[in-house]
């Protein structure tokens, strides 16, 4: 009895961590630890068949016949989902790697798609920017496309340091509006390309001008937006047709070097203003009220506003003819000064909008002008032009206008160089220079006065030029030479006697101090403020005698 309690005790099962052996197989068979299997006792010769759920577990040490029968039981028990939890552990043991990859190719999909509706509506846009500036530049599309890609041409004008284009509007797509081909509004856009400055110069389009020879039946002088119905007009250096007579009176007539042109019609401009989402401009009129018209539906209050295409143009067009219109005192001077503030805002508001870097604007935009605007600069010009302006501020962009009777006080105009008159001949209403009919030297040294970096030339002063010798020739001889100086010689003649020393007769009240300088420097320190020979409107009157 005593014999088989101890043999009872020796064979008794010790559990350790739910592992259960006799202690003599504890000490004598239980196999050591180690990392591989070949090194493992095997239980069984037959093979063990596994489940891929259960070759990813780790293998245990301990042979599979120590186990605890408990736990041996509750692992060869199937297992059963018993609520929703368990059945999402059970079904993500087999399909992680698969859904993942059904994840990743529906991304991939759509990215893919999006690639493709880009790469679509960038080839679209850019057939339709290429068939757009075909209708507006010329050429072709390949020919544009490659212009796009090509290399810088020269512009005209480059040489020179600047460029002038001819900016003219007109109303040929109104069909209730008489004259459609005259020019309502003409500006001069001229660029500064070495201090990288810009400038909009207004031209009055009631400035009476005379017509190309050969071009213009009976009467030679018209208004100068006439000179846009001449549509035969052909001249070496010039365009075709009416903008090239403009330019042609432009620069022979008044003294302008023109480069290039750009027409546009009121749709143009309309639609201009509508695709860079509408402009603000600040209304300065001199009546409380602000603007009004009634003939172009136009009444704007004094202050910042905010205008579309709409009233852009009915702004553009109105100068206060209507009954009982207010806020134009200066007529159509007031007219180009809107004119030349809305032209600015709307490059302003294209520049900060990044038009020329989005392709959607630029589609907006040249859709806006298709048949709407003619030009004679080709893509490849405009795209040059383009890199050439690159550092102008169109903040900076100044705003000028020919001193009128009509405007003194408006933009710095004291001394006017313009008035209005009635031509005899026709009755028609019409702006000369003070100077005189077909007179446009003033005209030519206002232009020359805000271009120039000459100090002398920027004052602007008038000099006269008489000969107080018996010498002839000798005033005109002076002309040339004070000319080439920068100085504005208003005219010549004849002194009233002779002098024996040149005379500086100054006028200025101290206003052209740089023009006084040269003048004593070429003429001497003999100067008078009275004026000893005739009544002349000059700033300087130079007599020249016998003596230098």
């Amino acid at each position: 009895m005593e014999k088989n309690e101890r043999q009872n005790k020796r064979t008794r099962s010790v559990s350790i961590d739910g592992f259960t052996k006799p202690p003599s197989i504890l000490r004598k068979t239980l196999p050591k630890r180690t990392t591989t299997t070949a090194q493992r006792i095997p239980l069984s010769k037959k093979p063990i068949r596994k489940t891929p759920s259960e070759k990813t577990k780790p293998v245990s040490p301990y042979p599979t016949t120590y186990l605890n029968p408990r736990i041996k039981e509750e692992q060869s028990r199937p297992r059963r989902s018993s609520n929703i939890n368990n059945r999402r552990r059970h079904n993500t043991d087999k399909p992680i790697v698969t859904r993942n990859l059904y994840i990743r190719r529906i991304i991939g999909c759509f990215i893919g798609l999006i690639f493709i509706i880009l790469v679509s509506t960038g080839a679209f846009l850019g057939y339709r920017i290429l068939k757009t500036s075909q209708k507006v530049f010329g050429g072709s599309i390949a020919s544009n496309l490659g212009d796009i890609f090509g290399s810088n041409v020269e512009l005209k004008g480059e040489k020179t340091g600047r460029i002038n284009i001819l900016l003219a509007g007109d109303s040929s797509d109104d069909p209730g509006h008489q004259g459609g081909s005259l020019t309502d509004s003409i500006l001069i856009l001229s660029i500064g390309l070495k201090d990288k400055s810009a400038f909009l110069l207004s031209v009055p389009r009631d400035l009476w001008v005379q017509m190309p020879p050969g071009t213009w039946p009976g009467n030679t002088h018209q208004k100068i937006n006439a000179a846009n119905e001449i549509s035969d007009f052909s001249q070496p250096g010039y365009p075709s047709g009416g903008m090239g007579a403009l330019s042609y009176v432009i620069q022979n007539d008044i003294g302008i070097p023109i480069n290039y042109y750009g027409l546009m019609n009121y749709s143009a401009f309309r639609d201009s203003v509508n695709a860079v989402g509408g402009v603000t401009i600040t209304i300065n009129s001199k009546d409380p009220r602000g603007l009004y018209d009634p003939n172009v539906s136009i009444k704007l209050p004094n202050g910042p506003v905010t205008l579309n295409g709409v009233q852009a143009l009915n702004l553009a067009r109105s100068r206060g003819d209507g009954y009982n219109s207010y806020g134009f005192n200066s007529s159509d001077f007031d007219r180009t000064a809107h004119q030349r503030e809305l032209f600015i805002a709307v490059a302003n508001k294209a520049k900060s909008l990044g038009v020329l870097g989005n392709p959607g604007k630029i589609s907006s935009l040249f859709s806006a002008l298709g048949n709407n605007f003619k030009t004679n600069l080709n893509l490849a010009e405009v795209l040059t032009l383009i890199k050439l302006t690159k550092g102008i501020d169109v903040n900076n962009v100044a705003s000028r206008s020919f001193c009128s009777t009509l405007s003194i006080g408006q933009g710095g105009c004291t001394t006017p160089i313009l008035t209005t008159r009635t031509d005899p001949g026709t009755g028609q209403s019409t702006v000369v220079p003070v100077a005189g009919v077909d007179n446009y030297g003033q005209l030519a040294q206002y232009y020359s006065q805000i271009t120039s970096n000459n100090p002398v030339t920027k004052e602007g002063a008038s000099v006269e030029v008489l000969n107080g010798t018996n010498t002839s020739g000798l005033a005109t001889k002076n002309k040339t030479l004070l000319q080439s100086k920068g100085v504005f010689v208003a005219g010549t003649g004849d002194a009233m006697s002779n002098y024996q020393k040149s005379t500086i007769i100054d006028s200025s009240g101290g206003k052209y101090p740089a023009t006084l300088a040269l003048l004593k420097s070429i003429y001497g320190n003999n100067i008078t403020v009275k004026q000893v020979e005739g009544n002349y409107s000059s700033d300087f009157v130079v007599v020249i005698g016998k003596t230098n």
